[in-house]
């Protein structure tokens, strides 16, 4: 990339008005052309809108619409650090540009600020000119002459019934902030727009940011995601989060969401419900990925059972490499897990018939694809009970540079393996997630105990 001159003026290059949707995503660089991350959201004020301004009945003043503070980044390390208004020099169709000067402490929101995309986007509005209710789609934001940034205009949708079919027609419309009243914080609030924002962020990012919303908020966003994305995303959220979800569910999706996560993560936050709870989830569950819960849930917590995932790559030996690098192959398959194949003896349903090796995803390139996998066994990595310890795993996993370790029973037969990801969580702090290198991450809504 070009290098950018330092001494950039805004006015030459900055847009008055720009709809903040067109930004989300867009790379922010410091004056020398160096990415410092990616624009997430926009910060502002909670003046003359929210609470305020629905319980009073009254639209916002002009000239007293909301200021523009700053805005969210998310830089390497998927950490979210706020930059201030005063620090972007120019807003381009393609980028961000700003001083270089920034603070890498993890993003806090304070209870007077307001995320747009965040809190604003799906709210619900009132138009003053008596037409009735619409929904917010976008934001724009208008720079003044003395450099200040405030939110001028909502770009909104609202459904008419047409025709004797009940059709419905979606009209679209730009009211200036002042022709609307917006919801308070305590009605339910859409998460459409947010999901779609957040449609290729990956599931641990996407976790980070919910984890950080108020509990109404993080409700409402995680009704919004399919069960499979919503699984991927619980799996990344810390345990109290992921009750309050799964409690706020229908009880039909909520199994259906248990049937998506991995059987190891699901048995994990099974353990946090009452028994009652637990027993109701698994009879709606599919019988055959409830017993592999069951299964995992008869552990003492801290054993390799308890950790195992019980569904892991397991192949005959007569399979041929080919086979085994399409099961590699298959999307749903973390990379951990991929890193190798378990091969028994028949059959190949946790627990199989007696277990022979593993092969290595390395030694499956190095061989013709015709060539079968019971010959490239390995037989120098010896599997651990499904009773070791986890300092036990831990040791082996470290001294053989391993991801992976397959799990027999007493009768050395294959009921699971576990991989680096699953001893990481059980080594770390119960409340890693909810950390930021050594400080606690406050919630807005809820404090931590």
């Amino acid at each position: 990339m070009p290098s950018i001159s330092p001494n950039l003026e805004r006015v030459s290059t900055t847009p008055n008005k720009i709809f903040i949707a067109r930004l989300l995503g867009m790379d922010v660089f410091d004056p020398l052309g160096d990415r410092l991350g990616r624009l997430r959201d926009i910060v502002v004020l909670k003046q003359s809108f929210g609470a305020l301004s629905a319980l009073t009945g009254t639209a916002g003043q002009k000239g007293k619409e909301p200021i523009v503070v700053g805005i969210v980044i998310e830089v390497l390390g998927k950490k979210r650090i706020f930059v201030p208004m005063t620090r972007v020099t120019t807003i381009e169709s393609s980028q961000i540009i700003c001083t270089g000067l920034v603070n890498l402490r993890r993003f806090e929101q304070r209870g007077s600020e307001a995320l747009v995309v965040a809190e604003i986007f799906d709210r619900k509005v009132r138009l003053t000119d008596g037409s009735g209710e619409a929904m917010v789609e976008d934001v724009a934001m208008e720079q003044r002459r003395n450099g200040d940034w405030f939110l001028s205009e909502l770009f909104v949708s609202r459904a008419h019934e047409t025709g004797g079919l009940l059709r419905r027609r979606k009209d679209t419309l730009i009211v200036d902030w002042n022709e609307a009243i917006l919801s308070t914080d305590l009605e339910p609030q859409a998460a459409t727009a947010y999901v779609e924002n957040h449609a290729n962020a990956n599931p641990a990012d996407l976790a980070d940011a919910i984890h950080e919303m108020n509990d109404k908020r993080m409700v409402e966003v995680a009704h919004e995601l399919q069960d499979e994305r919503l699984a991927d995303v619980l799996q990344e959220l810390p345990e109290d989060d992921q009750v309050e979800i799964l409690s706020h569910l229908d009880v039909e999706r909520a199994a259906q969401v248990l049937e998506e996560m991995e059987p190891d993560d699901a048995a994990d936050l099974l353990n946090e419900l009452s028994d009652a709870q637990r027993e109701e989830l698994l009879h709606l569950m599919e019988p055959e990925e409830a017993d592999d819960v069951r299964r995992l849930l008869e552990y003492e917590e801290g054993t390799a059972g308890s950790l195992m995932n019980p569904v892991p790559i397991i192949l005959s030996p007569e399979a041929t490499v080919a086979e085994a690098l399409a099961h590699i192959r298959q999307e749903e398959i973390s990379p951990a897990m991929a890193a190798a194949v378990l091969v028994a003896r028949p059959p190949l349903e946790t627990p199989t018939g007696k277990y022979l090796g593993m092969v290595h995803m390395q030694q499956l390139l190095r061989y013709p694809p015709s060539e079968l996998v019971g010959t490239l066994l390995d037989s120098s990595i010896e599997p651990v009970s499904d009773m070791s310890s986890l300092a036990e795993i831990s040791r082996i996993l470290a001294t053989y540079d391993l991801t992976i370790i397959p799990v027999v029973n007493q009768h050395d037969r294959l009921v699971g393996a576990i991989t680096i990801d699953d001893v990481l969580d059980a080594i770390l702090p119960e409340d890693w997630r909810t950390y930021d290198d050594g400080t606690p991450i406050r919630k807005v809504g809820r404090r931590f105990e």
